[in-house]
């Protein structure tokens, strides 16, 4: 069989030909490869494959526990440092009590809220992390519009019904759960990074693009795998420590519900963190847009998956949510049956419900929190009557609703300069685990494949393919005297991946057995000198008994029918200046390029 000698790399060159000397296919005809269509984007269909078997859903729920993490750039999970927390400034309302809170994610770095809690607590109780998607925590429907959303019928009240994440919150207090709603970054009280820059970023920023000083959405950032998605989803899990640690909560019945952007929050959080055993991820569990903020993008997040089976990562446990008339509208009948096709698999299909109120906007209204109210009335184990109705209650005042004051106020370090310090902890905090992971012994080299081996494996994103996924069609031989050229396309069907190659076998000499690997920025021209003939290394080669493979990789050579092209179909338009809306849903070409070399490679080592 074939030994691979070598992979040689020739350094890398910008020039994209257009033609080659030695080609595979006639001149202007493209390789029939499935790269070359238009580029995936997150208003696309994204269905859920149920495994056959438990266990392969099993192993293909780390893998995407794993894709998660590495998106966010969480992998390896940051050390939490204390939180200290500060609760004040009470409020109190007909059956429950709010207070104003403050804690460090990370050092420095506030994450606020508001804590609502039954007035009288007797013993352990359940508690309900409840993050709020867009709009904010103080979403205000406002005291004229409010009037004509009851005459709608989705909201009961004028009080309560004007600011529904709180009325949510207020009645989960008086259903006898703590909840706790806190602000994504840029939103209400966290104002130390402007959300313009964390969730709605249209220009590039070129003066933090260099390696010394960057921030968020830059290339800089991209590269480490640090975005808003993962900052916010580990304030989500700074969010359940916080929960944790009141003396009055029963960390065995904590749950997550939230809407919208909130709603990627919670089936995110659910996925990575295993305390919560109930969820409510309302408004984005959908085969159809996968989210529009970058606060719900990141590269690498989305490649070859979606929001359902990311959702999906709960199983088990019970997830209820509803088909409205946005995106989520087709889940009853896309979605949601290979919801139920999983957890029956478990056979707990009652686990997951889906409930259909397509007459309904996107929202988290008063008709779908009874819905909630209702699931975890059962499954937190609260023992209400049912049906749990939500009552009014007379509104926060600002005063009574602000987290800051002057006896708390707010951080003073805030803007670009922060949000340059913060990344740069991340940064450094990312290294140094790194760093401690470097194999000392048989267990250390163990968890050091894991996490770095782990890594690579979600960038790359498949293995080498099996023996006979990958076939060889041969097109022309030429016997040149020295060597014997070969032209082939190598075709990865499943994948419907096609490469033009060009083989070189020596004839002054017997083959070795040995076979290099060419791989150049020119692509498989790269063989070949200005005049046509082997390059010096490649004759060199030949001399001493080995066979050179070239070949095209993706956008390279035959992949081009102009050098133009290149540019104007890499890249996903969308309205935010952002990777994550093109790298979330798109292997990178690095990526891809990768793959042509392993497709090439499983080829030549089955080749007996």
């Amino acid at each position: 069989p074939f030994f691979l000698a070598a992979l040689v790399w020739n350094g890398y060159s910008a020039e994209l030909l257009a033609g080659d000397a030695v080609r595979v296919l006639p001149t202007g005809q493209l390789p029939e490869d499935s790269r070359l269509q238009p580029l995936k984007h997150l208003k696309e269909y994204f269905p859920f494959h149920v495994p056959p078997t438990v266990e392969k859903w099993e192993a293909r729920r780390e893998e995407l526990r794993r894709r998660v993490l590495v998106a966010a750039g969480l992998w390896p999970m940051l050390r939490p440092t204390p939180l200290n927390p500060v609760i004040h400034g009470r409020t109190e309302r007909d059956g429950f009590t709010v207070d104003k809170v403050y804690f460090e994610s990370i050092p420095g770095h506030y994450v606020t809220g508001l804590l609502f809690r039954p007035k009288q607590i007797e013993g352990k109780i359940p508690a309900i992390l409840c993050p709020h998607g867009h709009g904010g925590r103080l979403q205000d429907h406002g005291a004229q519009k409010i009037r004509q959303i009851i005459a709608e019928g989705r909201e009961r009240f004028e009080s309560s019904g004007r600011f529904p994440k709180l009325a949510r919150c207020a009645h989960l207090a008086r259903m006898g759960c703590v909840a706790f709603i806190y602000d994504m970054v840029g939103y209400a009280d966290s104002q130390q990074i402007p959300r313009k820059v964390v969730h709605a970023p249209r220009r590039s920023r070129p003066h933090l693009e260099n390696p010394e000083r960057w921030g968020f959405s830059t290339a800089q950032a991209d590269m480490r795998l640090q975005n808003t998605l993962g900052l916010q989803l580990y304030n989500s899990i700074r969010g359940l420590d916080f929960l944790s640690s009141l003396p009055e909560v029963d960390t065995d019945r904590l749950a997550v519900t939230g809407s919208s952007g909130g709603g990627t929050q919670t089936f995110l959080v659910c996925a990575v963190d295993p305390r919560p055993m109930a969820a409510f991820p309302q408004g984005m569990v959908s085969t159809s847009m996968q989210g529009g903020c970058l606060c719900e993008n990141a590269c690498l997040l989305r490649i070859g998956t979606g929001n359902v089976e990311l959702a999906a990562l709960f199983a088990p446990k019970p997830m209820a949510m509803t088909a409205a008339g946005d995106w989520t509208r087709d889940m009853m009948t896309s979605g949601f049956p290979e919801l139920q096709q999983l957890y029956g698999m478990y056979g707990v299909k009652e686990n997951v419900a889906c409930k259909k109120l397509v007459h309904l906007p996107h929202n988290y209204n008063y008709v779908t929190r009874a819905l909630m109210y209702r699931w975890f009335n059962k499954h937190l184990g609260l023992g209400l009557e049912d049906p749990v109705l939500e009552e009014d209650f007379e509104l926060l005042s600002e005063q009574e609703r602000t987290v800051w004051s002057e006896e708390h106020p707010a951080p003073v370090r805030r803007g670009e300069e922060y949000e340059v310090s913060i990344i740069k902890w991340w940064d450094q905090e990312s290294r140094q685990l790194l760093s401690q992971l470097h194999p000392q012994d048989a267990d250390s080299l163990l968890e050091y494949r894991n996490v770095v081996g782990g890594a690579w494996e979600t960038i790359i994103g498949r293995p080498l393919p099996s023996p006979g996924d990958v076939t060889r069609r041969k097109i022309t031989k030429h016997d040149r005297g020295d060597f014997l050229e070969m032209t082939d396309l190598i075709r990865y069907e499943a994948r419907g991946e096609e490469l033009p190659v060009i083989w070189l076998y020596p004839q002054n000499r017997e083959w070795n057995g040995h076979l290099v690997i060419w791989v150049d920025g020119k692509g498989k021209q790269a063989l070949y000198s200005d005049t046509g003939v082997p390059r010096d290394e490649v004759g060199h080669l030949l001399a001493h008994g080995y066979a050179v493979a070239g070949l095209d990789l993706l956008m390279q050579g035959e992949f081009l029918a102009e050098a133009e092209s290149y540019h104007e179909t890499r890249m996903v338009k969308a309205t935010r200046a952002a990777a994550a809306f093109t790298f979330g849903y798109n292997d990178t070409l690095f990526v891809r390029r990768v793959h042509d070399i392993m497709s090439l490679v499983a080829w030549a080592r089955d080749d007996g």
